[in-house]
């Protein structure tokens, strides 16, 4: 295939067709939604317009309190704000919806405060910084139709001006410390690309193109150095991935960046494809995030920690259909 749209016959009695026809049953419209948009261009609007039903996005819209936020700070692990808020565009939340625009007051005020932004570091002429912060609120109020306001527009020139000479991020704050971390760099490549996309803004749009560029030289999840595995976890397939760095969400970046065909990249599709399971889906190699209600690193809702998983899936199928190789 080319990377158009999948038809019936393509379709036709395959691992492919259990997989889409498992995420058009889905109960959860947003994904239905994406699946017909991102796989077979045949967009579902009555999905569309059901996305804030859905159990996944209604449970992360609960709970909201009056200052916008969900009690505690914007970024506590996993039921802040913050991450609320990348979850849910990611499952395709309107833009300009009331209860996200308030939740994102919140996130956006922890970031362009001075308080936060009275700690950033300059060692040895680098900014150090957890770039992912920035990266992640910076996508969210893009995906959101706020990439106008002053603050976003101070995340972005921030993340430009933090950018090390190797396209990437780091918070490493060892003066002897080089090298970006892929960690760090993912989420700020997202972000100024949704900020370009949203405000045709130009350099934003080039350091998105400069950071991608930093993860497609390590063929995204080799080592610079030694052309090895840089870390394990990166080839592991995790949903949601909050800040966290593996191959199958830096395919996710890239294919919305229209470079997932790029060469480079075809070590990771082949990783991906191996980890297909014989009926089309894809699971979870790990999880960074609890049950709903456990004492440690809890989610908000139930993403499913083992078995065939849907974001996942879906994802998948998507960075391979953009690249050509279902």
């Amino acid at each position: 295939m080319d990377g158009r749209a999948i038809s019936a016959v393509d379709r036709a009695d395959t691992p492919i067709t259990f997989a889409i026809d498992w995420l058009l049953r889905s109960d959860e419209p947003a994904i239905r939604w994406m699946t017909s948009r991102d796989l077979l261009a045949e967009e579902r609007l009555d999905d569309r317009a059901a996305v804030l039903d859905g159990p996944l996005v209604s449970g992360l819209l609960t709970g909201q309190q009056e200052d916008g936020g969900f009690g505690g700070h914007p970024y506590r692990k996993w039921t802040g704000a913050h991450w609320r808020l990348i979850s849910l565009v990611e499952l395709g939340l309107p833009a300009g919806e009331g209860r996200a625009l308030r939740a994102l007051e919140t996130v956006l005020g922890w970031l362009t405060g001075p308080g936060h932004r009275g700690a950033v570091k300059v060692v040895a002429g680098r900014a150090r910084r957890c770039a992912s912060q920035e990266g992640n609120a910076l996508a969210v109020a893009s995906c959101l139709g706020m990439a106008h306001d002053p603050r976003v527009k101070l995340l972005a020139s921030s993340l430009l001006e933090w950018q090390w000479p190797d396209g990437g991020w780091n918070c490493d704050a060892r003066p002897a410390a080089r090298n970006s971390s892929v960690n760090e760099t993912l989420a700020p490549a997202w972000g100024l690309w949704e900020y370009a996309l949203a405000s045709l803004h130009k350099d934003a749009r080039e350091g998105a193109q400069q950071a991608a560029e930093s993860l497609l030289e390590r063929r995204i999840f080799r080592s610079r150095r030694t052309g090895q595995v840089m870390h394990p976890a990166v080839i592991k397939l995790h949903w949601p991935p909050y800040w966290h760095y593996d191959v199958l969400r830096a395919l996710v970046v890239l294919e919305r960046m229209g470079l997932v065909r790029d060469g480079r990249a075809s070590d990771a599709l082949g990783l991906l494809e191996g980890l297909r399971l014989p009926d089309g889906r894809w699971e979870p190699g790990a999880s960074w995030w609890s049950p709903p209600g456990s004492s440690r690193s809890p989610e908000v809702v139930d993403w499913g920690r083992s078995g065939p998983n849907e974001m996942i899936t879906l994802h998948a199928l998507t960075a391979l259909r953009a690249a050509g190789r279902l």
